[in-house]
């Protein structure tokens, strides 16, 4: 193989890292930090049952849709993504893309990955691929999802649950006293969507027998679900998320509601106008409950889901066939967080953004909402899903820090279903310190190391550490 001379390896300690500075402040001041990831979708039951994986494409390639898309754009038959192959051939294909995703972050991620927590420093590709599966699959007996999180030094997991969930998994790992706090987050996008009433009437049934009461009016419906959102409570739930295309911000009358609820009740499609309310109404049920409990609400918002609808039908929801949205959010949200600012209900709030153009709407926006009372109680959230990447993440902070203040982030997630995928704080913190690191060698901030250290240690721990309350 030809190789430059005189360029840097790749995935070195300083990947990432382009000036002394950079590597200073990753090194002697975010390296070590711990994380807490509250947002993610890990699945809680592994925890409780500290599952131990078969092989390495188990934890890596299940449920990936970001492998899926590339190795699917690569050429590669379903059959080896979300089909009947075997578990190597799987891998083996992976192995077979990895070469050609070149300046996709999954180049990045992979090598990360492979390299913490397994040791593997060789680049994954067909020649190579038997080597490292048998090298990762060798130590998985001993990497367990508990032993994986207490490997990347966790100290607390958000995963994200519907309301109708038991939260049974989450008191298996209380009580058996797992140093690592698994916390649930309440989501309850399947409880304001309007948009097929048999759907929602079925949900509705649904809450009706985990609640074990009648719901027939709206009131009903409000009641159980109020329920549910103090079960979460008691639980240690302390954010509520939302999954949503913008912020719906309607106007409404009782009246509207209650006449739409009792469609909705009898499985009768209602117009898009009425969707619109109920889901509005909703909205601001949920956020008022939250600022009640003194939780923090997030928001995603700007995906354009399942756009491929032969695949929808053959797959399911969430194989991989969602891009970016451009959907209108800066009034809506604007008359959201103004209402319950105005009645003084808006809670803590982190609001992600999917499409790139909005970034600076977003870092605005929060600015209008934070007012003193407690430090960065609006946040821009950190570049999520296709922005979860290197430019991805230095535009948002970019744009935060033109517009805001960058030293108030609560910093990185995972928002992943992987336990190998915590790389992505090492992946962010590099970023982050780099940006900083160029900043002073460039003199556009002072040489302070100790001051800007200690910033960098803040948007990586303490400021989620203050934020949540955990």
């Amino acid at each position: 193989m030809n190789t430059l001379a005189s360029a840097p390896t790749f995935l070195s300690d300083d990947f990432l890292l382009q000036t002394e500075t950079a590597r200073r402040l990753y090194h002697d001041y975010a390296r070590s930090m711990p994380i807490i990831d509250y947002h993610c979708h890990l699945p809680p039951d592994q925890i409780a049952q500290d599952r131990r994986f078969e092989n390495i494409t188990q934890p890596w390639l299940y449920g990936d849709h970001y492998k899926w898309r590339a190795m699917r754009t690569h050429g590669v038959d379903e059959r080896y993504c979300t089909g009947t192959a075997s578990d190597w051939e799987k891998f083996e294909k992976w192995a077979e893309t990895v070469p050609y995703t070149l300046r996709n972050p999954l180049y990045h991620w992979t090598h990360l990955e492979l390299n913490n927590p397994f040791g593997v420093k060789e680049l994954l590709n067909p020649k190579t691929a038997r080597g490292i599966y048998e090298t990762c699959n060798e130590q998985l007996p001993q990497l367990t999802t508990r032993a994986l999180l207490q490997h990347f030094d966790v100290r607390v997991v958000c995963t994200t649950d519907d309301p109708l969930d038991s939260l049974e998994h989450h008191d298996t790992v209380a009580r058996d006293g797992f140093s690592i706090k698994i916390r649930p987050t309440f989501r309850p996008d399947k409880a304001m969507a309007a948009d097929d009433a048999n759907a929602l009437r079925a949900y509705i049934r649904k809450l009706a027998d985990v609640t074990n009461r009648e719901i027939s009016t709206l009131s009903d419906y409000l009641d159980a679900l109020k329920t549910r959102h103090d079960y979460f409570a008691e639980r240690g739930c302390r954010l509520s998320d939302h999954g949503l295309e913008m912020i719906y911000a309607e106007d409404y009358t009782e009246g509207d509601v209650q006449r739409i609820f009792d469609h909705l009740n009898r499985g009768v499609d209602v117009p898009p106008a009425d969707i619109l309310k109920f889901k509005s109404f909703m909205l601001v049920q949920f956020a008022e409950w939250d600022h009640e409990k003194g939780w923090t609400q997030q928001f995603h918002l700007g995906a354009l889901r399942n756009n491929n609808r032969r695949r929808l039908r053959d797959l399911g929801q969430d194989t991989g066939w969602d891009s970016i949205g451009d959907f209108p959010q800066a009034a809506s949200l604007s008359r959201f967080l103004g209402g319950l600012d105005d009645r003084d209900k808006l809670a803590k709030t982190i609001i992600y953004n999917l499409n790139p153009a909005d970034n600076e709407v977003m870092a605005t926006m929060i600015g209008n909402f934070n007012d003193g009372s407690i430090r960065g109680k609006v946040q821009f959230g950190s570049g999520w899903w296709f922005l979860d990447q290197k430019d991805g993440m230095e535009r948002q902070m970019n744009a935060l820090s033109n517009m805001g203040l960058l030293s108030t982030f609560v910093g990185m997630l995972t928002d992943s279903r992987s336990f190998l995928s915590f790389s992505r704080h090492e992946y962010f913190r590099r970023i982050l310190c780099n940006l900083f690191g160029n900043d002073v060698e460039n003199g556009e901030l002072p040489a302070d190391i100790d001051l800007i250290g200690g910033i960098v240690q803040d948007i990586c721990y303490r400021n989620a550490d203050r934020y949540f309350g955990f």
